[in-house]
């Protein structure tokens, strides 16, 4: 069977054709030479079989990156390490946080707000040009997850009903307030339709077009300590649940690592591997 037509299986487990021109851009995204790359894909086609997921392909394609250079691996398991965030969601909520300071706002992150008729806890309240955004994080661990539209239909009350008193305030610090809407994965064209249609400010994976949060986390060089190759999965955890989520951070902060009882190489060859991906 040719590649051009062999069906592979999504997450969401859909039958789709594979696709190599995909397969390289993602490659080349990560930063691997067009060497590299192509070395790869010839690697990862000879090993497709019909039916193969998408998790699996993704899978051989970072063995072969971590062998040839572990910064790119980093990079191409980027959606992978913000599912590494959970399971409670709160890394994320930090890390979108993170982003956002990064990107000049001022940020809060677990806030209790009073609305018309009850408080609510806010995921994140983030301050910028004179507007205050009201942002409400949605977590999934599991790739196939989409979020539908009883998301932005729930947060959407949630925002009308702090949004009077924020409004009202006459000792805020801000003229304007914004809902939002925030996930990991995609939006249902659904979900994108109710939350755009009433306001919502909404952004995923690959939405806004050419502004999602891939695209952000890139041009700011904003990667989760959970893209490290070198980090285990205990030592991951313990960072995270510390509040250190983000490479930048870790960097800036490295007497987290003394807490792990790591040897002087390993530390210095993580604090480099963080270096590297903050400037990359």
């Amino acid at each position: 069977m040719a590649n051009n037509k062999l069906q592979i299986t999504k997450s969401s487990g859909e039958q789709v054709k594979f696709s190599i021109d995909k397969l390289e851009r993602s490659l080349q995204h990560c930063g691997a030479n067009e060497e590299m790359v192509q070395e790869v894909v010839s690697r990862v086609v000879d090993e497709l079989y019909p039916g193969i997921s998408t998790r699996e392909i993704h899978n051989r394609a970072f063995a072969l990156l971590k062998k040839k250079k572990s910064i790119y691996a980093s990079k191409y398991k980027l959606k992978k390490a913000i599912y590494e965030l959970g399971p409670t969601g709160f890394p994320f909520e930090k890390f979108i946080s993170g982003i956002l300071y990064y990107s000049g706002y001022k940020t809060q992150v677990g806030e209790m707000v009073h609305g018309t008729c009850v408080a609510h806890e806010i995921d994140v309240l983030a301050i910028k040009n004179g507007t205050m955004n009201v942002i409400e994080c949605k977590f999934h661990g599991d790739d196939g997850l989409k979020c539908n539209v009883k998301v932005p239909l729930y947060i959407n009350a949630r925002y009308q009903d702090v949004k009077g008193p924020m409004e009202s305030n006459k000792d805020k610090n801000y003229t304007s307030t914004l809902g939002w809407v925030v996930t990991n994965t995609r939006f249902t064209k659904d979900a994108l339709a109710y939350g755009n249609c009433v306001g919502l400010y909404l952004l995923s994976w690959d939405y806004p077009d050419g502004d999602g949060l891939k695209e952000r986390i890139d041009r700011l060089r904003l990667y989760p300590i959970t893209v490290s190759t070198l980090l285990s999965g205990r030592e991951k955890q313990f960072l995270l649940e510390r509040g250190v989520v983000l490479c930048r951070q870790l960097e800036k902060d490295s007497f987290y690592l003394d807490h792990l009882g790591l040897s002087n190489g390993r530390k210095q060859r993580i604090l480099k591997e963080m270096k590297s991906l903050c400037n990359s």
